[in-house]
């Protein structure tokens, strides 16, 4: 294809990569970068168990994803990486999940595969042997040079368990670098999907804000990935985070009219659902507390997700964001002793009203 190119870029791509991760974590940190849309959850509502006869202590919020049992069904979203700033960033978040046995995505690791030395800003095995550890790229970057080997670079980079492919067209399209050729893509997943597989290393299909459709989580599934992360929209919204990242008021004006796009992150678990039933959901998008995530177990997901709660905290030690986990997750089973839940089976089998 005329407009692929190499998987290794120049110094001063390599520069313009690590500066766009600066200003991401930047604006995400200053700016109102929130979707006009909601998550769609508040349209729900748990039962109430007044009398629930079981024991709060008794109480099991533990989860079996591939092959490995995690403490809760909470993940820290894929954030950043690529910056001095991102990696003290990281190693807070994964020094906090090694705490609470849970699972972590890191940002973008194309940074640390086009430049090696940015490779130690995604690097926090010394501090969480244990977590369940997702690596991160692109998918459009497979249009771009990248293959099965850069993939299973990026995971050995990393040291991580999982690969995530991104799926971001509308922010690509509204950068002003971004990458555009979104043409045969899924081909390319599967084939990294199937490579990946070989190597018992699944790969996560996953949104960046805007949701899957019922069209999108079918190719997934038929392409072989091990779960979809929904992301949908209701939280930071990525067409807001180039709006302020762009360069001329054309650019701007073109991004701010995509503040109310996307399918909130409740219709985009439905719809994953009953396209692709036998695909593991993750759940993000949106999630202000545990309510929301307890809302998105007993819609169908087995994780929920949350970026944006983590990465203020993340900014200041790893003990801040051990409180917020600790909200999070005394938030879930506060709803698992009201619905009478005693573990997460039964928490997806509760009854929800939908208000």
């Amino acid at each position: 294809m005329k407009d692929e190119r190499r998987a290794d870029v120049s110094a001063h791509e390599g520069h313009e990569l690590e500066t766009r991760k600066a200003d991401h974590i930047r604006i995400n940190l200053d700016e109102n970068v929130a979707s006009r849309l909601t998550n769609g959850l508040e349209r729900y509502r748990f039962m109430h168990q007044a009398l629930p006869e079981m024991d709060a202590r008794e109480i099991d919020t533990s989860v079996a994803l591939f092959g490995r049992r995690l403490g809760a069904p909470l993940l820290i979203s894929c954030m950043t990486g690529g910056t001095e700033q991102a990696r003290v960033i990281n190693r807070n978040l994964a020094i906090a999940a090694q705490q609470a046995r849970i699972p972590m995505g890191l940002g973008s690791t194309r940074a640390a595969v086009v430049q090696p030395e940015l490779a130690d800003t995604f690097q926090v095995r010394d501090v969480a042997p244990d977590v369940l550890l997702f690596a991160n790229i692109g998918a459009v970057q497979l249009n771009y040079g990248f293959d099965a080997d850069q993939c299973r670079r990026a995971v050995a980079l990393t040291g991580a368990d999982a690969l995530v492919l991104h799926l971001n067209p509308l922010q690509e399209i509204l950068q002003p670098e971004g990458d555009v050729n979104w043409d045969g893509l899924l081909g390319k997943i599967e084939r990294v999907v199937r490579a990946l597989q070989a190597d018992d290393i699944p790969v996560i299909a996953k949104e960046v804000g805007w949701g899957i459709s019922p069209r999108a989580a079918r190719d997934l599934a038929n392409a072989g990935v091990a779960a979809i992360d929904v992301a949908g929209a209701g939280g930071t919204s990525w067409s807001q985070v180039e709006m302020f990242r762009a360069r001329n008021d054309v650019q701007r004006r073109i991004a701010e009219a995509f503040v109310d796009w996307g399918i909130p992150t409740a219709d985009s678990i439905r719809y994953v659902r009953e396209a692709a039933p036998e695909v593991v959901i993750f759940a993000s998008g949106g999630l202000k507390n545990g309510v929301d995530g307890a809302k998105c177990l007993a819609l169908g997901a087995t994780l929920f997700g949350m970026a944006r709660p983590f990465l203020r905290a993340a900014t200041i030690s790893p003990e801040a964001v051990g409180d917020e986990i600790a909200v999070i997750l005394g938030q879930l089973r506060a709803v698992m002793l009201c619905t009478g839940a005693h573990d997460l089976a039964a928490l997806r089998n509760v009854e929800l009203i939908h208000a």
